[in-house]
This record gives structure tokens, sequence and C-alpha cells, in this order.
């Protein structure tokens, strides 16, 4: 949610993740927090009376006794229903909505708790980290409505048409010439857009110390394949969405209608080979895992993977190494619609994709357009009213910036006994199991010695980081 459209803040324009997959693995490190914190409590409380044999009274476990005292229905009987017994009360004034879920109320306490850390964030502490005050200033510019209407969409239209190269769609005439997908697709990276191809970072599965560059599809307009097989009102509402966009943008709608059906055509064709989350878990093993230098060779597509990977880091100030691991998966639909790519017109091609910025863009827009996608949104997902901007917002910095937020929230409303305590417990844990495993008579000592290194390589990751919680800032201000 972006609307001080300088170009710096431009940059900082991110994708609706809700509608278009995204395989960046953005840190949602505070929802995890309130999901510890209940068996921390338990744990800390019986550590604690076990350590002394005696009633813990730090201010920690009083918070626990007081949370677990107000959980229990002393009318009834536990010998008749424990369960009843334990959790009648919790379960009374913890109702959970009919149109919704517990997890539901967790996300809601969460947006209250990420809206408060970023209204009384104050941006005039010297001593403020760099990155906090950024995160509040985000916030503050993404909910000034008033500023958003008074900026309009100009400097958006000029990025389109001085950088991108002009949406069709739009435009009484529109030179192919300089079309070049792959320099679009780098130029739209820029802004958190992986439109048709994904590429991006993460953890070597085979070794947890290593990071591998990946290879996949990118998201649907519509999320998810089944959408496109049939029409229905959500494939009618989502070409009536493309065609307001662009009528509001344009004074010549001519074209604008066979624009539309030939870009809808287009992402149906990209749906046919899309894998469902479902394949992409049974067709693990047909995963392409070879180097950045053998990419070319091994994976030989009518579209330039490694040129447009080495491409997008170099962007970065990143040199990517011959000897670096890439992992390319989705291979099918790499292959397939590299193929369609090379049969589509560069008019399709560059509305298709404009369309697709536009749309991750829109709910940064004035309300005028905005309006548009929630006339999508109550077709597509049931929704009637648009959230309250300080949701929407302090969702979208969170999913950007969520590191910073999530140092503010430690220090606000985290308790660190929680995380030491679970800490601990996986420590007992894996103490056992290694105990279990030397104590094994049914393993040779070559198997053994293999399990305890496994055991021992195990990566807690708990809660959060530990320089969020430290005085160190370096990795943050990175």
């Amino acid at each position: 949610m972006v609307v001080h459209y300088s170009e710096g803040t431009l940059k900082s324009i991110s994708t609706d993740s809700s509608i278009s997959k995204t395989r960046s693995k953005r840190p949602f490190i505070v929802l995890g927090f309130l999901l510890i914190a209940f068996l921390a409590a338990m744990l800390t409380v019986y550590n604690q009376i076990n350590a002394n044999n005696k009633i813990c009274a730090t201010p920690y476990c009083a918070k626990a006794a007081k949370y677990l005292i107000e959980s229990i229905d002393e009318t009834v009987d536990p010998c008749g229903d424990f369960y009843q017994f334990v959790c009648g009360t919790w379960i009374k004034n913890s109702r959970t909505p009919n149109d919704s879920t517990i997890l539901a109320l967790l996300q809601t306490k969460l947006d209250d708790s990420i809206i408060d850390i970023l209204t009384s964030s104050s941006t005039n502490d010297t001593n403020e980290l760099k990155a906090i005050i950024n995160a509040s200033n985000f916030y503050h510019s993404c909910i000034n409505e008033q500023h958003i209407e008074d900026e309009d969409i100009n400097r958006i239209l000029s990025l389109i048409n001085n950088e991108f190269g002009g949406w069709p769609i739009t435009q009484s005439s529109w030179d192919n010439s300089t079309f070049d997908l792959l320099n679009l697709l780098l130029k739209l990276r820029k802004y958190q857009n992986n439109i048709i191809f994904d590429i991006g970072t993460s953890i070597n599965d085979k070794n947890s110390t290593e990071y591998a560059l990946g290879i996949g599809q990118g998201g649907l307009g519509l999320g998810e394949r089944e959408y496109y097989m049939n029409e229905s009102k959500i494939t009618v509402a989502y070409r009536r969405c493309m065609f307001d966009l662009a009528s509001i943008l344009s004074n010549d709608t001519s074209t604008i209608e066979q624009d539309v059906n030939d870009m809808y055509e287009f992402e149906k064709e990209l749906a046919k080979h899309y894998w469902t989350s479902v394949e992409q878990r049974l067709r693990s093993n047909a995963t392409i895992r070879t180097t950045v230098g053998k990419l070319r060779q091994l994976f030989n597509t009518t579209f330039d993977f490694t040129n447009y990977l080495t491409s997008a880091y170099a962007s970065t100030n990143v040199t990517l190494m011959d000897s670096d691991l890439v992992i390319v998966e989705e291979t099918d639909y790499l292959y397939n619609v590299s193929s369609i790519i090379e049969q589509v017109s560069p008019r399709i091609l560059q509305n298709y994709v404009i369309w697709r910025f536009m749309m991750n863009l829109i709910g940064a827009l004035p309300k005028r357009f905005r309006s548009i996608k929630d006339n999508f949104d109550h077709v597509f997902r049931g929704t009637t009213t648009e959230q309250a901007r300080t949701v929407i917002c302090g969702r979208f910095v969170n999913s950007v910036m969520g590191f910073a937020i999530s140092k503010l929230y430690i220090k606000k409303y985290f308790d660190d006994n929680a995380r030491n305590q679970t800490l601990e417990m996986i420590a007992n844990l894996r103490k056992v199991f290694i105990d279990m495993l030397e104590n094994s008579t049914w393993m040779d000592s070559m198997s053994k010695t293999k399990a305890i290194e496994k055991a021992l390589a195990i990566d807690e990751q708990i809660g959060y980081p530990d320089y969020l919680g430290s005085d160190n800032v370096t990795e943050l201000e990175i």
C-alpha cells in the first residue's frame, strides 16, 4: 500500500499475496508469538515450581496462573467431564463467530497490535533505528487517504509509460518495436512482482547451512487453475475488473473489450499448465538441481532463464557464481509457458504484464480505482466492504518490513521467558531422543552415530532470531 509515489517509495510496492502466489518467504514472525505464549506459560509455572518445590511467585507465573484459572469451569465435575472443567470458561468467553476461525481471531489480535505499534512509534526519536523509522513513515503514508486522492495516479502512469513501455489497452497507438519481455519482467521485479515466472532465494532443503536459487511458476490473477476451467461469475467479474480499470484510464475504449479477452485467454493458457499445491508435493522428484553455470545446458528453453536469473540479481549488486546452486521447480509449466510466449503477440504480453502490475497495486490507488477491485472481491471472496485502511496498511507494512515490526512487537508485547522455555523444551526433547538412540538395540553403531549427528544438527527457529531481541542492530539495518 504505497501512497507517496516518489521513485524510492514506488520500489516498495508489493504484490497482493491473498490473490497471487509468492515464493518469497517473508518473515511473519509475530503471529507465531501468540501461539507460543500459552504453552510457554504452562512450562514456566511447572518448571519454576519444580525448581524449588514451592509456589512460583514471579510476575510471569502470576500472569500464567491467572490465565489458567480463568479458563476453568469450576461448576463442572472434573470426573464427569474433565475437558469442560479445564476449558469451559475459556470456550464460553472466547466464542468464535460462525464466520470466523481461531486463526482469524489471532490475526485480528495481531492486526490490532501492529496498528498500535506503528501508531505509537515516534519518528522524532534520534535513537530510533532507521528501519523502524522507515516502517512508521511507510504506515502513516499508507493511511493518509487524502494524500492518495491528491496525488492521483499520474506518477504511476508516468512509470508505466516511461519505464515499462506503456499499456497498449489504454493507448490509441502503441509501438511494439522495442518490446522485450525479459527486460520488462526484470523491471517489474524491482517493484516486488514475479509475473509469469518466479525466481528467488531459499534455504537449500538438503543442507540448511546453504542457500539455493529458485526458479518456478509465477502466480495467476485468480490464484488457482480451477477458476479458469469453466466460465463462471468469477471469470466474468475478473474480466469486468480488467475492462473497468482500463476504461477509467482511456479516452478510446474501442479496443478494450478485445484486449481484455486476449489477456484472459492468454492467462487461461498459462493456467492449464499451472501446478496446484498438491501437484507440487506429489511431483517433488520432477525438480532439477543444477548450478548457474550448467543451467542453460540442463534446462534448455526458448526463454533465457540463465540471463533472467543473473540479471535479476545483478540489478541488486549481487553477482552469481557459476557454482551457485539452482533448483528448478514446476518444470512442465516452465517448458510449456516458454513455448506459449513465443507464439503470443507483444501487445498481448505487454497488456497482460502491466495488468498484473496494476492489479497488485490497485489497493494503493485512489478510491475510484479501489471500488473497481471491491466489486470484483464481492464476487470472488464474498466481501461486502473494504477492510479498515489501518488494517490494510498494517498488514502490508508487516509483509515487507516484518523484522522491523517484530523488534517493536518483542519489546512491547512478548515476554522473553516464553521463548526461553520453549527452547528449553526443545533441548529436553533432543536429549531424550538422543538417549533413546544410544540405548536402542536394533541400530548398528554407524546408524546410531549418523542419527545422533542429525539430531544435533536440528536448527531451532523459535519466535524470532536472537538479534531481534538484543541490542545488535547490524542485521536489521542491512
